[in-house]
Parts: C-alpha cells; sequence; structure tokens
C-alpha cells in the first residue's frame, strides 16, 4: 500500500491511463480519471467496482482548459489534496506534414501535449506537499516510423516539456518524469494494427508481427507501463527527476540480427 494516503489525477481511462490509474488504486491511492469516450469510462468504472478500488471516471476533454480546471476544483473539494498526475491521455492520427490538415495536427498538440500543460497549470498549485508527474511519450519521441508526423512531434515535445517541468517545479519538490514505451498493447496499437495489418490480417497476427520488430520478441502489456509509472510515482524515485525511461523490450538499443 505504498499509495495510501495519496490523491491521483490521470488522463486517459484505456490503455496505459486505465492500467497506471488501476495500479496506483491497488496501491491505496484515491484515483480520478479524465477521459473523453463514456464507453471508456463506463468500461473504467465498472473495473472499479469489480476490484473494490477508489478510482472514479469523469467525462473531460483533457485539451480543455475550463474542463481540466472543473475536473481538478472537484478533485480538490473531494479530497482536499493531489500527489500525482499521470498524463497519458492521447491520439495518433496518421500523415506526414504535407497530408495532415491543420485541424488534425492542432488537435493532435492541443491533446498530446496541451493536457499536460493543463493537468500541470491546474494541479501543481495543489501538490503543496510535493508529489509526483509521469509523462506518457514514446519510443518514437527518438526513432519514428514514415506517416506520422503530428504523433511523433508531440512525443519530442513530451521529452522536452518533461525535462522543463523537472527544473522549474524541484523545489517544491515535485518530480516529473516520463516514459517511453514500444508496442504496447493499447486501443492506439489496435489503430496500428488496422492501419498497417494488411488485408485478412487479424489484431493478434499483427502483434505478433510488430512484438517480432522487439528484440524480446514480443509487444508490451499496458500492467507492465503501470508499474513503472508506480514506481516512479513512489517515494522510491525519490531521487530520480527530469528523465526518460524506455520501456521498450529493446527497440531502440540497436539494430537487432538474428
Amino acid at each position: 500500500m505504498e499509495f495510501s494516503g495519496k490523491v491521483a489525477l490521470v488522463t486517459g481511462t484505456s490503455g496505459i491511463g486505465r492500467a497506471s490509474a488501476r495500479r496506483l488504486a491497488q496501491g491505496g491511492a484515491k484515483v480520478l480519471a479524465l477521459g473523453i469516450d463514456p464507453a471508456a469510462n463506463a468500461e473504467f468504472d465498472a473495473l472499479a467496482k469489480t476490484d473494490g478500488l477508489a478510482m472514479a471516471a469523469r467525462l473531460c476533454d483533457v485539451s480543455d482548459d475550463t474542463q481540466v480546471a472543473a475536473a481538478v476544483a472537484d478533485l480538490i473539494a473531494r479530497h482536499g489534496r493531489l500527489d500525482i498526475i499521470v498524463n497519458s491521455a492521447a491520439i495518433h492520427p496518421y500523415g506526414t506534414v504535407l497530408t495532415t490538415d491543420p485541424a488534425t495536427w492542432a488537435r493532435c498538440m492541443a491533446v498530446n501535449v496541451g493536457s499536460i500543460y493543463l493537468t500541470a497549470r491546474h494541479g501543481i498549485p495543489h501538490m503543496t506537499g510535493g508529489g509526483a508527474i509521469v509523462n506518457i511519450a514514446s519510443v518514437q519521441g527518438f526513432n519514428c516510423q514514415q506517416n506520422v508526423a503530428a504523433y511523433v512531434a508531440t512525443k519530442g515535445a513530451i521529452h522536452a516539456l518533461t525535462r522543463a517541468m523537472a527544473l522549474d517545479h524541484a523545489d517544491a519538490p515535485i518530480r516529473v518524469n516520463s516514459i517511453s514505451p514500444g508496442s504496447v498493447r493499447t486501443p492506439l496499437l489496435s489503430l496500428a494494427a488496422r492501419t498497417y495489418g494488411g488485408e485478412g490480417v487479424t489484431e493478434e497476427q499483427a502483434f505478433a508481427r510488430f512484438g517480432a520488430a522487439h528484440p524480446i520478441g514480443r509487444i508490451g502489456e499496458a500492467e507492465e507501463v503501470a508499474d513503472l509509472v508506480a514506481y516512479l510515482a513512489s517515494d522510491k524515485a525519490g531521487f530520480i527527476t527530469g528523465s526518460d525511461f524506455r520501456i521498450d523490450g529493446g527497440l531502440t538499443a540497436g539494430i537487432g540480427v538474428k
């Protein structure tokens, strides 16, 4: 129960966001998760009820200043404190700078990067006892594929923003770190499977192909990322800030030849 008495705000109610919220709640935290998809929010709340965990979903567009401010205010009114923020919400449009329209580009920036700004802007003033912020980036912030210009731009920006926030708020003390996953079983990877899997290829077959690109030979699971989130949010990581942690099955370690 390493998070007993702690309160956490998580963006994203599916994939890594859901797994992270569940892991923090299993450790004793009270968790509010923000999500824009009513179906995913309902699944999140059903999981909380089944597991008997102190976590709940709130319908929220995390790119909207007013909505994020209201969510944080409600969290503080209910629990009186904020100790942990996990920024996991993301969208993943496909396209080059030539084929990505301005509205899609702006929306990707607003959700993937703007939400981190907003949760920090409204959350940090309430982290009066210090705390931890964990931002979910991607290995594509380092080594990217083709046709994902907007997405990779946001992930590189998350790396830079994480370092800036870590320096600006170290004296609070608030620690800020990022995590860069490789291929992980999430709704975004399901989208990749539909986009790149090919005709007649099942999702699991596409996942197996994606996994083969990782030296460890498989894709990751959201719960594995959530365990790293929990470590970075815990007091065990008290001397870690301004860093990025790759959890990618060796994908970015080098050129693997078998």
